[in-house]
């Protein structure tokens, strides 16, 4: 796997997620104590799914968000390029797909709300996907992006780049199916943009009404925006 950057080598990544995704779901409850769970219940309330909306939750995983998002009545489907990933989300009872987020295999308009938790860092180009994601969004549509961030507190922001990252290879190396898998995605997050750099890239893919929520101090953060 290359080093981390902006620019994602798209295989690499899918095979690095390939990797990873038997256990996935429980290092990321071990590596993030159990936030994790809190962070996709407000994303599911920031996406307030209604009974017979359509919803696309892209690099959905194991589906493990796109069961609770369709909890709801909303006709959820998961769309993910790793299909280790969705291997093992098998036995949710959700619609998968195997999608390139840059291609998305959709039709113009054909989604009520667009919705990623913990993937949009791992596109190869984030205006290029959000622009995608607007494609096959109705007018009136809603995106939501939960992602990890800047913390706003200096010394938490310090205490998170520089310790708390540094040893998150160690943390998931006796949970993880792929334990070096995880210095690559501490360095994902560290290069990651902060929540207003993402707001303005959000804005220049089409989207408006673009407005953002820090959790958790602003490790993570959810943007929420409308297509016009």
């Amino acid at each position: 796997m290359s080093r981390a950057g902006l620019d994602k080598n798209p295989r690499e990544v899918a095979e690095m997620f390939d990797g990873v995704a038997k256990g996935y779901d429980r290092t990321n409850s071990v590596m993030t104590l159990g936030f994790d769970r809190r962070w996709r219940e407000w994303t599911r309330r920031a996406l307030d799914t209604r009974p017979g909306e359509r919803i696309l939750d892209l690099a959905a995983g194991t589906a493990v968000s796109t069961v609770e998002f369709a909890s709801s009545g909303a006709w959820c489907v998961a769309a993910d390029f790793s299909l280790g990933m969705l291997r093992s989300g098998a036995r949710r009872e959700v619609p998968k797909v195997a999608a390139d987020a840059l291609h998305l295999p959709f039709a113009d308009e054909s989604f009520d709300a667009a919705t990623v938790s913990f993937g949009l860092r791992n596109f190869q180009g984030t205006v290029a996907a959000l622009s995608e994601m607007a494609r096959v969004v109705r007018p009136g549509g809603r995106l939501v992006i939960c992602e990890l961030s800047k913390p706003s507190w200096k010394p938490l922001r310090e205490l998170y780049r520089n310790v708390a990252l540094r040893i998150l290879p160690a943390i998931a190396r006796p949970v993880a199916s792929n334990p070096e898998a995880y210095a690559y995605l501490a360095e994902s997050i560290r290069d990651w943009h902060d929540q207003r750099t993402l707001g303005e890239l959000i804005e220049q893919a089409g989207w408006t009404d673009v407005a953002w929520m820090n959790l958790t101090g602003g490790v993570a953060a959810i943007h929420r925006a409308t297509k016009p």
